[in-house]
């Protein structure tokens, strides 16, 4: 396969709907890094190694050497906000990164100017932006978003395109048959169907125009039948969705290693204060579904209790998210843990998370934009659950159970990229080294 692969030459445009804290903070880092003025701590792409071979050959490259990803010299940004603020303005107004370091990088930052989103305030009903388009239906905002996607490639010199959906996470709503085949769907494009969303007019528009999508929120969106069918008939890669960070990060590393442990879980509780303008959306009870459904779901996959009973079965999880104006973007989370072990007998585990939410979601960004571009390069279209990695909510095919230990999700990515490449996949188990020694002897 690995001849298979196009090389990453030309530049590659990274196209973001919403322009907020998170998008600003991942531009903002790109160009500083760029400049030598900070590391990309947290992006597997850019610090990340990956093992080859046996452990005795002692091969661990860096997987931005290994793999043929786009540098981020060659990388371009644009997108869309309901808001008009250059990214540098938007970056201030977010207050995540300190002006410090903002300043020098502030003329990359400011000639980076917003289009005008597609935005429905029903779907997000605590924003108000006036930076809109207006059209007579939503079939004609998927055009007027391809127009972008094609101005921006020409405009900028694009040999390549990449959509990550940044926006704000909207109101719950579940597939119906406007999402069930692509017939269906472009009539009800044409015909303004309230459960069409815009983040699903993004991803079809992204599609159409041959560009892999994938969605950074909770909400219903690429995951729609009618555009997991289209993606693979025209060879788009998708995926998501819900980025991985804050609480639920910490939950895909400690409930793995519970239930590799064997020790029961009665009840976990989760509690979180943010005060971003996600924290804002998501204080509307329609909006906060669509993450409590995203955040519910990871223990139950990762436990299966229907296989433990006696340690899963009766578990009880709750989850609560206030917003809290002071914090910003510090998101604070407190989780109880009921556990209990031999005999039955009770333990608890306190957890007290002081994380920045959009410096863990930054590094998210930038590696799925490379590595779906990767994806494309190499005709891996549809859905690519290999990075499910990154997401709270990984898509899968139909019926399959999504994978929610990150120490999986980890040799999963990691395996594909091996064999993209043409190296062995690595299984750990390791009993040929021993029967080498035993040969020996």
């Amino acid at each position: 396969m690995k001849e298979q692969i196009e090389e990453a030459n030309g530049k590659l445009g990274i196209l973001i709907p919403g322009l907020g804290a998170v998008a600003t903070t991942m531009i903002a880092g790109v160009e500083a890094v760029k400049k030598g003025l900070a590391q990309p701590v947290g992006s597997l792409t850019q610090t990340g190694n990956i093992r080859l071979g046996k452990r005795t050959e002692n091969r661990y490259p860096k997987i931005k050497d290994f793999v043929p990803l786009a540098s981020l010299n060659d990388i371009v940004f644009g997108g869309w906000d309901v808001y008009s603020d250059n990214v540098y303005e938007a970056a201030v107004n977010a207050k995540v990164l300190e002006l410090g370091l903002l300043q020098p990088i502030q003329s990359e930052l400011e000639k980076i100017k917003p289009m005008k989103a597609v935005f429905d305030k029903d779907y997000v009903r605590n924003l108000d932006g006036k930076h809109v388009k207006e059209a007579a239906t939503k079939y004609d905002l998927a055009l007027a978003v391809m127009e972008d996607i094609e101005n921006f490639k020409k405009e900028n010199d694009c040999s390549r395109l990449v959509m990550v959906w940044c926006g704000s996470t909207e109101k719950y709503i579940e597939e119906a048959d406007v999402h069930q085949n692509i017939y269906s769907f472009e009539d009800g494009l044409r015909n303004n169907d309230p459960l069409i969303s815009p983040s699903m007019i993004y991803a079809y528009a992204a599609i159409k125009k041959g560009v892999p999508f994938a969605n950074g929120a909770p909400n219903l969106s690429c995951d729609i039948t009618a555009l997991v069918d289209l993606a693979k008939e025209l060879g788009v890669p998708i995926g998501g969705k819900d980025f991985k960070t804050g609480q639920t990060l910490m939950k895909t590393i400690l409930a793995p290693g519970l239930h590799a442990r064997s020790l029961g879980i009665r009840g976990w509780f989760s509690t979180n204060i943010l005060g971003n303008r996600d924290g804002l959306v998501l204080d509307d009870p329609d909006n906060f579904k669509t993450k409590e459904v995203s955040k519910l779901g990871v223990l139950e996959d990762i436990l299966q209790p229907e296989l433990s009973p006696e340690l899963y079965g009766d578990l009880y999880h709750k989850i609560r998210i206030n917003y809290y104006p002071p914090h910003g973007d510090n998101k604070e989370s407190w989780d109880n843990i009921d556990i209990f072990g031999w005999l039955g007998y009770p333990m608890q585990i306190k957890i007290n998370f002081l994380c920045r939410d959009s410096i863990l979601a930054a590094p998210i960004v930038l590696d799925l934009a490379l590595f779906f571009d990767l994806a494309k390069r190499a005709n891996m279209s549809g859905i690519q659950e290999w990075l499910s990695f990154y997401f709270k909510s990984p898509q899968t095919a139909p019926g399959l159970r999504p994978e929610h230990d990150i120490f999986k999700q980890l040799i999963k990515l990691q395996n594909t990229l091996r064999h993209i490449m043409g190296e062995d996949l690595i299984t750990h188990l390791g009993l040929d080294y021993y029967q080498d020694l035993v040969e020996s002897l």
